[in-house]
This record gives structure tokens, sequence and C-alpha cells, in this order.
């Protein structure tokens, strides 16, 4: 079953309009959502919204406001708040084009859409704006309306289709300046440095398939839902022992030998796995 667009609208760039189809890249489905109960009976818990003063209050009797001063609060209208809001064109405007490491990772909420060209009209338009930022290894950086409110918006190439990333203002992004200063100045030796280097690039991955990391938690969660389902007993995993602190270069070198068999091993372990592949497929 093909997944259904949660946007729909106009990819524009100057006086160019490319028609589009979003779909959310944020797969929801597989997580697991627990419920609160009653310890005693296994009811669901249910909330009301209550008045300390008149007691439980129906929809219509709620009204926003803002505490500006310690148990003082300001009403505001829900036609006011509206006002704010803007009116969806339905289009994604691209401001300009810049290179990926023009933008800093952090400014990424964590919302990303995949487009589509929406009919035939858009198919060429679509292609060739991802063929150039692809090519010419650029992005860029747009607004769109979602939600009422206008959002930046990172656009750039996944694979064959053309992305969207809802960016966080910069304002709304914490700096490093104040953690920075709780930092102490550490002495280091040229011989913990190169250890340290060391153990980097004995750490360093050759190959990367980020698809081979697993969410084990929901995994795990799983299993112990359907054993209470069936009945079995729960046994706890044991607590990991607590690391012991040791000497820091004693640390490194344990690390460096510890990193450089670790990916040996794995290396080992991928280059078997594609020969049974081989010898199968033959």
């Amino acid at each position: 079953m093909a997944p259904r667009a949660s946007f729909k609208g106009f990819l524009r760039l100057s006086l160019v309009s490319v028609p589009v189809k979003g779909f959310t890249a944020n797969n929801t489905s597989s997580e697991i959502r627990l419920n609160q109960l009653h310890s005693e009976c296994h009811s669901r818990v249910k909330y009301q919204k209550i008045c300390p003063t008149h007691g439980e209050l129906a929809t219509d009797d709620i009204v926003s406001g803002y505490e500006y001063a310690k148990g003082q609060y300001v009403v505001i209208d829900p036609a006011e708040v509206s006002k704010l809001r803007k009116t969806s064109e339905k289009a994604v405007d691209i401001i300009g084009f810049i290179h990926p490491d023009q933008i800093d990772p952090k400014y990424l909420s964590g919302r990303t859409y995949y487009f589509l060209p929406d009919g035939p009209a858009g198919k060429k338009p679509y292609q060739l704006l991802h063929t150039v930022m692809e090519e010419d290894g650029l992005v860029a950086i747009g607004s769109a309306i979602l939600s009422g409110r206008q959002q930046m918006v990172l656009i750039r190439p996944f694979d064959e289709l053309i992305g969207m990333s809802i960016l966080s203002y910069a304002a709304k992004v914490r700096g490093t300046d104040e953690l920075v200063e709780e930092l102490a100045e550490t002495e280091i030796s040229d011989a913990e440095m190169e250890l340290t280097r060391t153990l980097v690039a004995a750490s360093t991955l050759t190959e990367f398939d980020y698809s081979e990391y697993k969410d084990d938690y929901t995994d795990q969660l799983e299993q112990i839902i359907q054993a209470k389902i069936d009945g079995q007993e729960i046994v706890a995993a044991p607590d990991p022992e607590e690391p012991k602190v040791i000497n820091l270069m004693d640390a490194l070198k344990a690390s460096v030998e510890n990193a450089a068999g670790a990916i040996a091993s794995k290396s080992t372990k991928k280059s078997a796995a594609k020969k049974r592949k081989k010898s199968g497929a033959g």
C-alpha cells in the first residue's frame, strides 16, 4: 500500500513552481506506547480538567493565558492568536543555495519530508533541480508555512528524491558559550595525544551501514509484552559493572588493543558473510 501524502503544494524557486507532494520520513509505526493504569484494577487512567475553585470544566469553559507575575494571568483570546498565524500558501520558497557545511546540523529539528513531483508538469523541473543540487553538491535554505507558522527548512537530495528538513531558528538553539566556560584547562602530554590519535585511527570504520543499528529498547519491550501475555516470568538482565577508574595512559593503550581487535574481528565476519552469499548464489 502506497504511503499517504501529508503535504501537497509547490516547491518554488524564483518564477519556477514545481508541484510536489510530501511524505513524512519519520516512521513512528513501530513505536510502542504504554498506557497508564490503576495499579489495583488495571483500569485506564483518565485525566479531567479541574478548576480548584469550581471543579470539573467543559472544553468551552477553558481559555488560554500567560502568567506575567506569580498567580497573575493575562487572557489571550484564540482569535488574537489566529491573527498571528499565516495563511498557508502550500508553497516551499527556496531562499538560496548553500554548501552543506554552511548550516550547522544542530539546527535540524528531526522532522523530514520526502517530495515527489505531483503530476506530469512537475517531473522535469523536479529532476532538473535534483540533478543540479546532487552534481554541484548544494542544498537549499527555504521557508514554508506549516501548521500556521513560518518555518525555516533545508531542502536537499535524498538518493533519487528531493527532501525537506525542518530547521529550528538560531534563537531557539542554545549556544555553547555558557557551557564552554565550565571547562577547565588541562595539561595534555605528547604521549597522551599520540595514543589518543592511535585509538581514533584504530576505531575508524572502513565500512559503515547505519541500517545495521537497531532499536534494542523496542525489541526488548516487545519481548517483555509478549512474555506477559503468554504468562511467562520476566527475568531481569544483570546490571552492567561500573567502569573501573584506571590510569589514563593504561586505559588508552588497552583501548587501542581492544579497538584494533574488534574491528579486525568485524571485518573477518563481514568477509565470511560475503563469501557465503557468493557461494549460495552460485
